[in-house]
This record gives C-alpha cells, sequence and structure tokens, in this order.
C-alpha cells in the first residue's frame, strides 16, 4: 500500500529524517504472552496485561544503519528484537481507526536493542538506559567519581584528569578525546583530592555569602542582586561542564561581588 508522503519527512536517505521519540508495543502477539506462563500473575504485577505492553525510548537512543550501539558499562548480554516500524508522518490525538493510515509516512525495519529484563513490564532503564538518556553524560560522571575515590587526598594532578579516566576507563590512549567528565566539581575532586574541593566549596560559599548579603532597597542593592543570580546561573551550569576557572565571566562576576561588598561595608551604619 503506497502511502502519501507528509511534507517535511525525508524518507529517501538513512535515517530517513527521524526525530522524537520511539513507542515500542511488548506482548502484542499470543504467543510472547503465553512463553510468560505463570511469571505475569508474579509480583509485582500480580496479573497479565489487558492491552500491549507500551514503551520508550527518546529520541538520543535512534542509530541510523551501521552506526554503533553503545552498551552500558557492566551489561554482557543484549537483547535484539527485529521489528516493523511505523514512522508518524504528522501530529495527531484521538485518531479514528480508519483514518489511522493516513498519518503515517511509511515503515521502516528495526532493531529494537534492549538489556534483557525478568518481567513483561520493563523498566526504561532496560529499554533506554540512563547513560542513553543523558548522551552519555552519566556514564562519563560516574567514572570521573570513581577517579576521585581512587585518589582522594591529593587527586591524580592538575591537568591529569582525562589519562585517569582512561585507565579506569580501559580507553586506548594517554588522552583520548572520550575521556571528559563535563562535570566541574569532579574534576577538581579527582584532580586536587579533597583539599581542592574543599577550597572550591569554600570560594562559591563566601561569593555567595558577599553577593546576597545586607541587600539594600536601593540602586547598589539591585546591581548586587544581579551580579549574586548571574553567579548562581554560571555556578549551577558548571554542574554540567568542564570549565569554570576558564570563565572570564566568572571570575569578573567574583571581582564586581568583592568590590560590591566592600562598597557596602563602607557606608555608614
Amino acid at each position: 500500500m503506497a502511502l502519501p508522503k507528509p511534507p517535511g519527512v525525508a524518507m529517501e536517505v538513512a535515517p530517513y529524517g527521524l526525530s522524537g521519540t520511539v513507542y515500542g508495543t511488548l506482548l502484542n502477539h499470543r504467543s510472547a504472552l503465553a512463553a510468560l506462563g505463570d511469571a505475569v500473575s508474579a509480583p509485582p504485577h500480580n496479573a497479565p496485561p489487558r492491552a500491549p505492553v507500551l514503551y520508550v525510548k527518546p529520541r538520543n537512543t535512534l542509530a541510523a544503519n551501521g552506526a554503533p550501539v553503545a552498551v552500558p558499562s557492566g551489561v554482557v548480554e543484549l537483547e535484539i528484537g527485529a521489528c516493523l516500524g511505523l514512522v508518524i508522518g504528522r501530529s495527531a490525538t484521538r485518531v479514528a481507526e480508519a483514518q489511522a493510515l493516513s498519518y503515517l509516512a511509511g515503515y521502516l525495519i528495526v532493531n529494537d536493542v534492549s538489556v534483557p529484563h525478568a518481567y513483561y513490564r520493563p523498566a526504561i532503564r532496560h529499554k533506554a538506559s540512563l547513560s542513553h538518556v543523558t548522551s552519555g553524560r552519566s556514564t562519563l560522571a560516574s567514572k570521573g567519581v570513581k577517579v576521585a575515590l581512587h585518589h582522594p587526598i591529593l587527586g591524580v594532578g592538575v591537568g591529569g584528569f582525562r589519562r585517569a579516566y582512561a585507565e579506569v576507563a580501559h580507553l586506548k590512549g594517554k588522552e583520548p578525546k572520550a575521556a571528559a567528565s563535563h562535570t566541574t566539581p569532579i574534576t577538581v575532586a579527582a584532580e586536587t583530592g579533597v583539599p581542592g574541593l574543599v577550597l572550591l566549596l569554600w570560594l562559591v560559599a563566601t561569593a555567595l555569602v558577599l553577593a546576597f548579603r545586607r541587600l539594600a532597597n536601593d540602586f547598589d542593592g539591585a546591581v548586587r542582586l544581579v551580579l549574586g543570580l548571574a553567579l548562581v546561573a554560571i555556578l549551577v551550569h558548571c554542574i554540567f561542564y568542564n570549565a569554570l576557572f576558564e570563565d572570564p565571566t566568572f571570575w569578573g562576576l567574583l571581582a564586581l561581588i568583592a568590590v560590591g561588598s566592600r562598597t557596602v561595608e563602607a557606608q555608614p551604619a
């Protein structure tokens, strides 16, 4: 059956312009349900499903034909499922069964890769791991924490994170590009140990206290409030990137906050 191609959907070149979330169905065949036997009545579900079970895979789990499949650390086995994929070409809700096919852009053969699971209603981590959901950042952060825990006192030295990460992750090369935490606190803890992390926390706490201390309802108070909120935004951002100390905005805000606090101290009580 030839389906009309909705506008904006490219189906000629892999990966066919796909985007958005993938919705999958389980146990939509009687033989799959029968193969589970009495397990469907065991805890935590205690009863067979009344309809096909749905699961989701975020858009970042899509991989084009021939692309490598990222396997989470600790996983020794994968479950491969050949499926028929239906590409939904336009937004729809509450569509009548007779009109459903008119919303399809086409069909694809899909390889559904999952971590084997015991229950017939799998947790999302089995269908889309935390590493996939976070585009690999959770794995980078967890291995960075391991580096910090292995060197808690003095760390691995300033600039030594990539080498130490490569050893923990068993990556090739002394400083491979994949060795990065993308998290300033983790990198500081790994490179300088507990003393460096304590100094970072002291610097952050002192800057925030100076920024928000004795805010007056005047122009100076408003400026210091803006500077403090900007610093908070950068500090939150540094949890997700590793360039806080190279960011001139960070140091500029610290300097302005220090000057502002001196101005407050100089004002008569």
